[in-house]
Order: structure tokens, then C-alpha cells, then sequence
């Protein structure tokens, strides 16, 4: 991404591969991390975008660094802020069955997924929907999660929004979400829980926002 300062346009590492929704990201207000490392082929990372317009004051930030979320929810574990989910030691990338999953908190399986794909843009220029996602990495994990119930593990995936999203609701079922759908239903019924987590992003840091259960069958 090319930003543009106070101090001249720099070169800035945009952190995720997917789409931010349907919006087209330019001439867009955004917050970014400069970087101490000399090796670096960009001087900084874009952490937040914003579909506010540029002179407003005490914009709303979405951040868009998957990377990072799991960094998040790890230290607002660790901190006690996310009790109401999971407690105890944590351990990072645990092995279960062909996958890894993202923490193993206590007696808890948790896995975090950062749905920017759900961002929304109703005030600025939008590309057309893609007809086609990739689930096939979730779907294996919600089939090893549900799995690992039967030896008395307890198993939780947490949907974390870097920004202050609305609960999630399915979309209605079509030809290209159905396996998705039908994967995320036989997974709730068998015990998986489903957690929503809202962080967020601003010039001072991260924050939690709210979290609460969200299932669906």
C-alpha cells in the first residue's frame, strides 16, 4: 500500500491476502506501524482502515491484520479478559488430529478466525462479491474440533472482529456456502461453542470491546 504522511508518501505492508469486503482501498483514512527493521522491503504495516471521510474527527477504525488477531486474543486471555471463554495455561499451535489449532487455554480447544470478508462499506466504492471462497482449511478444523469432544475436551471457535461488528448471522444457504454452512451446524450440535469477541483498533492500541456466545445450528 502507498500512504501518504506528513511527511511524503511511504511504502506500507498490507497484512492480509484476502478481500476487506467490498470495498475498494483507496483515498481511505488509515492507521499504521513504522517499523525498526533496516531488512524490511516496506518501512511500515497498515494496522486499520477507516469509511469514515478523512476530516472527521474520532473516526471509527477497522483493523484489517489477521496476523496479528491472534496475538490479541492471546494476550487479552493471558490478562483475564476473556474469562468467560477459557482459563488456564495456554499453549499455541496444538496439534489435533492432521490440523493445528490456534490455543489450547486449560481443557480448551480454541480456534480464532478474522472474518474481514464481512467488512462493511456502504459509504465508499465497492467491487463486485467473489462467487467463490476457500473453506476447506475451517471446515477440517470444525471436523477435528467436533472430534475432540469425544475425549472429553471442551472445543470453542471464537469469530474475533477488529472492529465493533454486529452479532453474526449466517447468510442464507446457496450452492457456494453450503458445505460451509452444513460444517459449522453439525459442529454446534455436537458441542462446539461459538464465541464472538469485538476488539478495538486505535492510534493508542487494542481494546476489548464486548464478547459474548454466539451459536447457531
Amino acid at each position: 500500500m502507498m500512504v501518504k504522511t506528513d511527511k511524503g508518501i511511504i511504502r506500507a505492508h498490507c497484512p492480509t491476502t484476502g478481500r476487506l469486503g467490498d470495498a475498494k482501498i483507496r483515498n481511505l483514512p488509515c492507521l499504521y506501524q513504522l517499523s525498526e527493521n533496516d531488512k524490511r522491503k516496506t518501512r511500515a504495516t497498515v494496522q486499520a482502515i477507516s469509511f469514515d471521510p478523512p476530516t472527521k474527527k474520532g473516526k471509527s477504525w477497522i483493523g484489517i491484520n489477521q496476523v496479528e488477531a491472534n496475538r490479541y486474543v492471546e494476550f487479552f486471555l493471558k490478562t483475564g479478559q476473556l474469562d468467560r471463554i477459557a482459563t488456564g495455561p495456554i499453549a499455541r499451535e496444538v496439534r489435533l488430529g492432521k490440523s493445528r489449532i490456534d490455543f489450547r487455554v486449560g481443557t480448551t480447544l480454541l480456534e480464532v478466525k478474522t472474518p474481514l470478508i464481512l467488512n462493511q462499506a456502504s459509504s465508499t466504492e465497492t467491487i463486485s462479491r467473489s462467487r467463490f471462497d476457500s473453506f476447506d482449511r475451517l471446515i477440517r478444523h470444525m471436523g477435528e474440533l467436533r472430534r475432540a469432544l469425544r475425549s472429553g475436551s471442551r472445543a470453542v471457535i471464537v469469530l474475533c472482529f477488529l472492529y465493533n461488528a454486529k452479532r453474526f448471522i449466517p447468510p442464507p444457504r446457496t450452492k457456494y456456502n453450503a458445505r460451509i454452512l452444513k460444517a459449522a451446524g453439525n459442529a454446534s450440535r455436537a458441542g462446539v461453542e461459538r464465541w464472538q469477541i469485538n476488539l478495538a483498533i486505535g492510534k493508542q492500541g487494542v481494546k476489548v470491546l464486548r464478547y459474548f456466545r454466539s451459536d447457531f445450528n
